[in-house]
């Protein structure tokens, strides 16, 4: 298991080395074959760290978590392709912390440029860099990267493993290896003798496996790329699946915990009399900043945490959501950390006869909201600590547990279970260390550790609040400038910090991102970024910086249309066409799925948007009815470029869920501080939208950008913006400040 934080710590010296010129180390760190860390039981042989062959058929270790995006079914179908066995009947579980499984595909948005123009040294400078996620086995499940990563890595695996077994029925029946086919699970040879993979396995596993095989064209695909029923759906369903909460083990008990809820801030003392008066209550355990009680069932404990009285010390930030924007507004007037894009001059791009607009704009904190609250299990036995959770960073989680416990992380072991929700919060240690001390308190006995919904909401890594302000030139009617500044934390900063142990140096790429890598062809193009210092916690929130620079920037594009007297749409198709063709196409599909240029239904409006963001240009149109004087939201439509559609029925889920979680944010999700905590509890005060609520969508998927883009978070940046420009052109109101149901009514 790696030291994350000493190995990150050095990360730019080795980057720097590998392009000064000292590639081969870098290469050689990069190719070196990692151990394989599955311990096969008895009668399992283990090909490669993704495949194991049993008397029972072949198991896919996942390396990535499963939260509802559907990777339990494709990347079954990535290792199905090319190793010739039924795609549904390989079993997959989730596999160990482990070098192997790192994720390289996140360096595919470590560039601070553009994601949509890259140049072929700009590629091969993310090919470098995907050295670094290796050498220090960063396993993690984000950034929409689950499929793009693992896309040439378990092709590569199924043809390995394929080629492998060939050639141990090649030895075993004295005939070449290419005179043989596979088919099914079966090695097969001219005159129709078939030997089956598990009866090769273990001949196999001892054959060097080739490397760099070909692979099969698109054409010859028989999973890929058509829609697969759910391989997760059956246990989902039934009740059998098992998700952090569910874990049970012999002799379990069960605790939940109550934390400061002016976060950071310190607990002066506690009377737990109370608590401990109650039948069934065990343990009341001092965790420093908070409690853990522990009883007999998850409920007593509950009851019995409330039960507690304490005296809380203050927070470390301003007492009120006010006080706190105030702070990030005026970080809008200090010298930006980044100006990642500055085409043209700005300064100097006004001429006399210029139309020019200004406005400024403002979201809430939001939190994660899963539905499946922060849960773990744990046993700690002296010697071992195990812990049975739902983790984006097993590894992570791993080595903070170890650290909070004193063991060595070789002594921690995390099982994932199923995710339910992740949304980047569970990329976060805390709930995992948490979990772990309570556990060494009771050593020798395993604990189930259960947070209310109240400690969930409240005790979160927020998305930050952020300000931006914007400006635009008009001429003639179309766009020759366009100045954006945005101030908020940065998530990058403080995440990075607490998983490495420092805080990334220079520019913010995630800080602008959504507004400074915008496909428009404005000639003159300036973004600033500017970060605010505040101590709320803050954490990977789904699409990240897109998720308010793009409410941001498509609701100011949207105010240049109406002031130059354009239609909105074939105002970014113009800006959009000559920049970049995948986006441009994404655009024209939206207005022919909504019928955009038709005349309106009477007492109806359409809004739009269309955000880069993760690879995948997607557009979204939305359309509301004045119903009683509140807005209904009727219809969406999405159009999406992914590329290469792996499964277009969970490209199509993926859509909608991203668009559901946009609109919940800009519709009526605030988090809200006062005097220091957090005042939402529950989704009766941050809620979510609801099934009567909800537009009927349709979603049109492309297939022209030439990569594989991202598919879980593309759909949350657009959906804010299509809003709020579709209230506009239905009231005339333009609400630059989210959420929306502060200014007007929704139907409820």
């Amino acid at each position: 298991m790696p030291h994350w934080g000493k190995i990150a710590r050095r990360s730019f010296l080795i980057g720097a080395t590998a392009v000064a010129g000292g590639v081969a180390f870098g290469v050689w760190q990069y190719r070196r074959d990692l151990p394989n860390p599955l311990e096969p039981g008895e009668d399992e042989v283990a090909l490669n760290p993704w495949v194991i062959i049993d008397q029972k058929g072949v198991t896919l270790i996942a390396a990535r978590a499963e939260m509802g995006q559907g990777v339990y079914t494709t990347l079954p179908a990535l290792l199905a392709e090319e190793l010739d066995v039924a795609w549904d009947q390989i079993r997959v579980i989730h596999g160990p912390a482990a070098q192997a499984y790192y994720n390289a595909g996140l360096m595919s948005h470590a560039l601070p440029t553009t994601d949509y123009d890259r140049t072929a040294w700009q590629e091969m400078m993310v090919e470098a860099m995907s050295i670094l996620p290796k050498m220090i086995g960063l396993q993690v499940t984000g950034g929409s990267t689950s499929t793009l990563d693992a896309y040439d890595k378990l092709r590569q695996a199924g043809a390995t493993a394929r080629e492998v077994l060939k050639q141990a029925a090649a030895q075993r029946l004295g005939v070449a290896a290419g005179a043989l086919e596979t088919r099914d699970g079966r090695v097969i040879a001219p005159g129709g003798v078939e030997l089956s993979y598990q009866d090769l396995a273990e001949d196999a596993a001892r054959i060097t496996p080739p490397r760099n095989l070909e692979l099969r064209p698109a054409a010859q695909w028989k999973y890929l790329g058509r829609a697969m029923p759910r391989l997760d759906m059956l246990d989902k369903v039934t009740g059998a699946a098992q998700f952090g909460i569910d874990v049970r083990l012999p002799g379990m008990m069960f605790a939940t915990v109550r934390m400061n809820p002016h976060l950071g801030g310190a607990m002066n003392g506690f009377d737990a009399s109370a608590a401990l008066a109650m039948p069934g209550v065990e343990r009341v355990i001092d965790l420093g900043n908070g409690i853990a009680v522990v009883a007999t069932n998850t409920w007593l404990a509950m009851r019995a945490a409330e039960a507690v009285e304490i005296d809380w010390g203050a927070a470390p930030y301003p007492a009120t959501s006010a006080a706190m924007l105030d702070v990030i507004r005026a970080a809008l007037d200090d010298p930006p950390n980044s100006t990642l894009r500055d085409d043209g001059d700005i300064a100097s791009a006004t001429s006399p006869d210029d139309t020019v607009i200004e406005a400024q704009y403002s979201v809430p904190w939001l939190a994660h909201a899963t539905m499946e609250p922060m849960s773990a299990a744990a046993h700690h036995t002296g010697e071992r600590l195990e812990i049975w959770t739902g983790s984006q960073a097993p590894g992570f989680a791993e080595e903070a547990a170890a650290k909070a416990v004193g063991l060595d992380p070789e002594q921690v072991r995390c099982h994932v279970t199923y995710l339910g929700g992740g949304f980047g919060r569970r990329g976060e240690s805390d709930f995992v260390v948490l979990a772990a001390r309570i556990a060494a308190a009771l050593q020798g006995t395993p604990v189930q550790v259960t947070w209310s919904r109240e400690e969930d909401m409240r005790h979160d890594f927020y998305r930050p609040a952020a300000v931006a302000r914007m400006k635009g030139i008009l001429r003639d009617g179309r766009a020759v400038g366009l100045d954006g500044q945005v101030a908020a934390p940065s998530v990058t900063r403080q995440s990075m910090a607490r998983m490495t142990g420092n805080p990334p140096p220079g520019p913010d790429k995630g800080h602008v991102e959504g507004m400074f890598n915008q496909p428009y062809a404005i000639p003159n193009y300036r973004v600033r970024g500017h970060l605010a210092d505040l101590d709320v916690p803050i954490g990977f929130w789904r699409s990240v910086g897109n998720s308010f620079n793009g409410f941001f920037m498509e609701s100011f594009i949207d105010e240049m249309a109406i002031a130059a007297g354009r239609d909105p749409l074939a105002f970014r198709l113009e800006l959009a066409e000559a920049e970049h063709a995948p986006s441009a196409g994404v655009l024209r599909a939206v207005a022919e799925m909504s019928g955009w240029d038709a005349p309106r239904a009477p007492g109806t409006a359409m809004g739009v948007a269309m955000t880069h963001s993760f690879h995948t240009p997607t557009a979204v149109v939305i359309e509301v009815a004045l119903r009683d004087g509140a807005i209904a939201l009727t219809r969406a439509w999405m159009a999406c470029d992914v590329g290469t559609a792996l499964d277009p029925a969970i490209i199509e889920a993926q859509m909608v869920g991203g668009l559901v979680y946009g609109l919940s944010a800009a519709m009526m999700e605030e988090i809200s501080f006062e005097n220091g905590a957090v005042v939402q509890g529950n989704f009766t005060d941050y809620d979510a939208l609801r099934q009567h609520q909800m537009p009927t969508v349709a979603v049109r998927i492309l297939e022209t950008s030439g990569h594989i883009g991202g598919v879980g978070e593309p759909g949350t940046p657009p959906a804010a913006p299509a809003l709020a420009n579709a209230v506009f052109a239905m009231t005339g109101q333009r609400i630059r400040d989210l959420p929306l149901n502060t200014h007007l009514r929704f139907v409820g």
